[in-house]
């Protein structure tokens, strides 16, 4: 059997790490290629939103991964998911957002749907994604959106327990009022490691395992 290549392209390096180790456990006949550029991220948060130029940086990126021996590409960072979105009639190659399987596991699972976010960028375009695959399924949702403010600035500081400590409390606010809760940034899939037992019942869903459950169905 030939072996695939998965492209990631990242807008942080600490979630190279992250989908390393997801992907040598579930991809095992499949080759990894990290793109980092930090620069985008930094520019969609001073930018408040997604704009034009940075989305044309995101495709020259795809483009990028599609020249290489990429099989397939899959961008982690769900702040400029809308620009695979864009790239979809551009490229050759597949293309995932890291947040599509885990918005049809959240619409699938439930109608009230909670969706937190460290950063006010992710939140937008989590939740319009949710509604357009509720809207393709035909399904009524609910969505309850919440910002953790501060707890992206303590993630970049390194006070992982301050970022971790924001995103429970979200959880724990949530939880009792919501069918499923999303964590819009791959970042945050850290705090899954501190539920121990039945302390929350409501399911909790992040996109890294999700994302690569998914890849190891087409790859």
């Amino acid at each position: 059997m030939n072996r695939k290549t998965l492209a990631l392209v990242h807008t942080s390096s600490t979630l190279a790490p992250v989908f390393e180790r997801l992907c040598k456990e579930k991809l095992l006949d499949v080759d990894l290629l990290h793109i980092e550029d930090a620069s985008l991220i930094r520019d969609v948060i001073a930018d408040g939103e997604l704009t034009a130029d940075t989305l044309e940086r995101v495709l020259h990126h795809l483009t990028t991964a599609e020249d290489t021996v990429a099989d397939y590409i899959m961008v982690t960072c769900s702040s400029i998911g809308p620009a695979v979105d864009a790239a979809q009639s551009r490229l050759h190659k597949p293309v995932l957002r890291v947040d599509q399987p885990l918005a049809e596991a959240a619409v699938k699972i439930g109608t009230n749907i909670g969706v937190i976010a460290t950063l006010s960028t992710t939140l937008v375009p989590t939740v319009d994604l949710i509604r357009r695959h509720a809207v393709k399924v035909g399904k009524e949702v609910n969505i309850v959106s919440e910002l953790c403010a501060g707890a992206f600035e303590a993630f970049l500081a390194d006070d992982l327990e301050s970022h971790d400590a924001a995103v429970m409390e979200a959880i724990e606010r949530l939880a009792p009022t919501v069918d499923v809760i999303v964590l819009a940034q791959a970042s945050m899939a850290r705090v899954m490691s501190d539920f121990k037992g039945d302390e929350i019942k409501t399911p909790i869903l992040s996109s890294p395992s999700l994302a690569v459950d998914y890849l190891a169905t087409v790859l």
